[in-house]
């Protein structure tokens, strides 16, 4: 009697990619005058971060922002609306790069997971048509909590998720932080720097 052994495919590390600062450089409000772009610059992501941090973990939503904004501001509520909404519809990433994300999903499953607000997914990523690149997109806005948040988190939920030791999977990203925590949890760091872009990393990934 032959016993068939069922062989059971081994499970994809994660590659998880960040958005802002990583593969996309562009700012919400870069239309605005140069003062007025300044103002909201300093208003929310400077002196107190607050009320960035909260809308990135979804306690206000794109409108309630720009109300705040139109408020302490002076700008019109809907023409600065309209050009938020613009501005976050036609932001830029390398279709190159997006190409050799998607690429990797054939040695890794590879998921886009950001720092962001509820405007990323409503506007940003239907128009760069990001579902086309990632296995998966997990935006703190829905995910209700930061990268970095209880000693990353949300990197030990992914990996139980997808059955992939963390010791095999890696970060790419831009912060310090990100990837200090990402390395305590035992996965791989590829910090975005002057020195070394997306592209750089990508290429350390065979991509």
């Amino acid at each position: 009697m032959v016993i068939l052994q069922r062989l059971t495919k081994p499970m994809k590390p994660i590659l998880f990619c960040d958005f802002d600062g990583t593969i996309c450089h562009e700012r919400y409000w870069r239309s605005l005058p140069p003062d007025q772009h300044e103002k909201v610059q300093n208003l929310l992501f400077r002196s107190d971060k607050t009320r960035v941090n909260d809308w990135m973990r979804g306690k206000y939503t794109a409108e309630e922002v720009n109300r705040f904004v139109s408020e302490e501001t002076g700008i019109p509520y809907e023409e600065l609306w309209k050009l938020f909404v613009n501005d976050c519809s036609t932001m830029r990433v390398s279709q190159e790069v997006l190409e050799k994300l998607s690429a990797l999903r054939d040695r890794y499953r590879v998921i886009l997971m950001t720092g962001n607000m509820d405007s990323f997914s409503r506007f940003t990523a239907p128009a760069l048509k990001l579902e086309h690149y990632f296995d998966h997109i997990s935006n703190s806005y829905h995910e209700r909590k930061h990268k970095t948040d209880n000693r990353g988190e949300i990197f030990v939920e992914y990996a139980e998720r997808f059955g992939a030791p963390l010791s095999s999977c890696v970060v790419i990203d831009d912060s310090p932080n990100v990837c200090a925590t990402f390395e305590a949890l035992g996965g791989r760091a590829c910090m975005i720097t002057p020195d070394r872009d997306i592209d750089y990393h990508l290429a350390a990934l065979g991509a």
